[in-house]
């Protein structure tokens, strides 16, 4: 093994890359196996966050799973063999099978699996199991805004540009993202920006982003929580109106423009003060700003996305920049900021109910029968499309719904809305598998867990947010008796008697992608790990004999005539009704040492000692209306649960608000308190927006 590898973080879509040597000889014996240097790349520029700093800590943690644990008769997880474990998993499925059918068993995937890993899991579920009931923690993130673009470009990349192409903008508006905290080293990009006095951040709270736009380098925007499509329409109107917008380009390059006009044209300025709070001459400052005509980017994250309107507002965000003329002009761009490690790469390939690899649809005859010959199997053996993430897992209470999931690289206990629900849909299974390295949440209700490997004790390929294909490369040798999925898929497809082949080597397993991808708008098949190696630059789509395409709205729109679809949206009613009275809007979001679910970080001493407790961020006022000060133990809940939390006052909130991080486990796990609702388009959940009471602990 060489002495230096060098790979790429664990952690967000950033995928910044890091060299991993291994520990001094005289190092003492407390010291991680690695230790984690930041390496020079486009990306993070040799930066890393807290996280990436501390991500080989978990490598050596105590609390990793070691072995299978079955369930025995006493409801106690045992240490199990992996052929006894791997035996009794396929008895039980084969069981159920012919119990229920087929679409009995589900599967829950991740947006953290290496593409190698998500390839084959969409594969073992259709073909090994035989079932349509697959989707993955993505539907929880991206589902949106990939929505929104795939109707209006035909085609979902998260950054359809590379990063370093934000160096020279002179204007920049970033709706419901926090990137100071969510991926730190993505700030050196923004430096030119704010020396311009062009960044714009809309953001309800003045989070640590919103704070950047401080002392004349940008302006923030607070709007009402749950308000960005009002905001957004009435920022399209005031360009349109005032004639500010690149009627050439929209000639030439769009369709649905007079559908546009006709349904911004109620949003004018004093009305969109009135809904989202934001001052008329703020507005108009914003379209001005926009409207430049120099360097400009568009930008949206989970803030505006992750909401029953999700994909309406996403489009709403894309329509603004089409009438700018944004996506297809050099030097600006509009953009969707990635969360999840290879929430890309993890969309592409087959985890999303309704896909197979390369981004095709499952419904395309054509595309079923391109995947059934590379998989050798017929197409009509491949399932139908299943259920997006929420009512795959709502089903288990329905007659003809789950009776058994599959759990890879999710905590959809913590991570879930409405989670209370979740955990008890759970509970109900006949059969919960979850294959993890530590014993999470959702793993310590499972009826069989199973050890599987870590990001540096494995090979594999990533998708950052440029759409950008980056090598994982493995820098240590797992603990015994860990295994990777890869091996566990091979291992159950022979079990079952599974048809085509379920290699075990990630290079070979690439390779059969890369053939099932040919032709599809996520097109991978020029590529190979020996190129990855090679250290060349690959941004899909990268058919054969290509070199890649790292901006490829600049050739037009992936709609067949080259023309981007323009979709009129409109507001509707909310899942919730707005906050009236004593009720506050409960916002969730993430912390700088914390990611996800919490499942990983909360294990890392370092991230805990610097954020350890539940904190309820209000305002002063806020906090004083209800005897609260900080640090005082309060009770945050509605109908779906409740919350214990610490309050901390802040003047970086709005009165009418109450934020929480959602990586905390038990009674304080934010999403208790979110609804389930979904974006009929999308099925993103609405996670921002319930409405809640707060009172003081001691009131119980």
């Amino acid at each position: 093994m060489n002495v230096e590898t060098h790979t790429h973080c664990p952690y967000c879509a950033l995928q910044c890359a890091m060299t991993l040597t291994p520990r001094a000889a005289d190092a003492a014996l407390d010291e991680p196996t690695l230790t984690v240097t930041g390496r020079s790349f486009p990306t993070n520029r040799g930066g890393l966050c807290k996280k990436g700093w501390t991500s080989s800590t978990l490598l050596d943690s105590d609390e990793r799973i070691r072995t299978p644990l079955v369930r025995d008769a006493r409801g106690e997880l045992v240490a199990t063999e992996w052929s006894t474990a791997l035996d009794l998993l396929a008895q039980r499925i084969r069981d159920l099978q012919i119990e229920s059918g087929h679409d009995s068993i589900g599967v829950f995937g991740g947006g953290g699996l290496t593409n190698e890993k998500a390839y084959q899991l969409g594969k073992f579920a259709r073909i090994a199991l035989g079932t349509s009931r697959i989707d993955y923690n993505g539907r929880f993130c991206m589902s949106s805004a990939a929505a929104a673009a795939n109707r209006a470009f035909g085609i979902d990349r998260g950054l359809p540009f590379p990063l370093t192409d934000l160096d020279a903008a002179k204007t920049v508006l970033m709706l419901g993202s926090n990137v100071a905290e969510t991926m730190p080293p993505f700030l050196s990009h923004l430096a030119g920006v704010r020396e311009a006095g062009g960044l714009i951040v809309v953001d309800p709270r003045r989070s640590a982003t919103a704070r950047l736009t401080e002392d004349g380098q940008g302006l923030h925007v607070a709007p009402a929580p749950g308000t960005d499509l009002e905001l957004l329409l009435g920022l399209t109107h005031i360009v349109i109106s005032e004639r500010m917008y690149d009627a050439k380009g929209v000639e030439e390059h769009t369709i649905g423009f007079d559908d546009l006009r006709r349904s911004v044209a109620a949003w004018w300025p004093a009305r969109v003060q009135q809904v989202t709070g934001v001052p008329v001459h703020a507005l108009r400052d914003v379209a001005r700003r926009l409207s430049s005509g120099a360097e400009t980017f568009i930008l949206t994250g989970r803030g505006v996305e992750q909401h029953a309107n999700g994909t309406d507002t996403a489009t709403a965000a894309i329509n603004l920049a089409l009438i700018l003329g944004l996506p297809t002009r050099p030097g600006s761009g509009y953009g969707t900021l990635t969360g999840q490690g290879n929430g890309q790469g993890g969309r592409e390939h087959g985890q999303k109910s309704d896909q197979l690899p390369g981004y095709r649809k499952i419904t395309d005859p054509a595309a079923r029968a391109h995947v059934a010959d590379v998989w050798g199997v017929n197409a009509d053996d491949i399932p139908g499309p299943g259920l997006p993430a929420v009512q795959l897992l709502a089903s288990i209470d329905e007659p003809d719904g789950i009776r058994a999931l599959l759990v890879h690289g999710s905590n959809p206990v913590i991570s879930a809305p409405d989670a209370g629900a979740v955990r008890r849909r759970l509970g109900r299974l006949q059969l919960l598998v979850v294959c993890d390295f530590f014993l999470s949440e959702t793993a310590a209700m499972a009826d069989i867990v199973l050890p599987v490997t870590q990001w540096a004790e494995e090979e594999g390929t990533m998708t950052n947010l440029e759409g950008r294909v980056l090598r994982r490369r493995r820098a240590t040798a797992p603990p015994d008796g860990v295994r990777s999925e890869l091996w566990i898929f091979s291992e159950l497809a022979r079990r079952l008697n599974a048809p085509g082949r379920f290699d075990v080597d990630p290079a070979l397993v690439f390779d059969e992608l890369a053939r099932a991808s040919a032709g599809g708008i996520a097109d991978y098949s020029g590529l190979s790990h020996a190129l990855l190696d090679d250290g060349r630059e690959a941004y899909w789509p990268y058919p054969s004999g290509s070199i890649g395409t790292p901006r490829p709205l600049l050739d037009g729109y992936r709609h067949p005539d080259g023309r981007a679809r323009i979709v009129a949206v409109s507001v509707t009613a909310r899942p919730e009704n707005v906050a009236t009275g004593d009720e506050l809007t409960l916002v969730t979001g993430r912390l700088l040492e914390h990611y996800q679910s919490g499942a990983q970080t909360r294990r890392v001493p370092e991230l805990m000692a610097a954020r350890s407790v539940m904190e309820a961020t209000m305002h002063p006022s806020t906090a004083a209306d209800r005897g609260l000060r900080d640090g005082d133990p309060a009770v945050l809940e509605n109908s779906r649960g409740t919350v214990m939390a610490t309050v901390a006052t802040s003047t970086t909130i709005r009165p009418d608000t109450v934020f929480l991080p959602f990586h905390f486990p038990g009674e304080h796990s934010a999403n208790l308190l979110t609804i389930d609702a979904t974006d009929p388009v999308s099925a993103m959940p609405e996670f921002k927006t319930a409405i809640v009471r707060v009172r003081a602990a001691a009131a119980r």
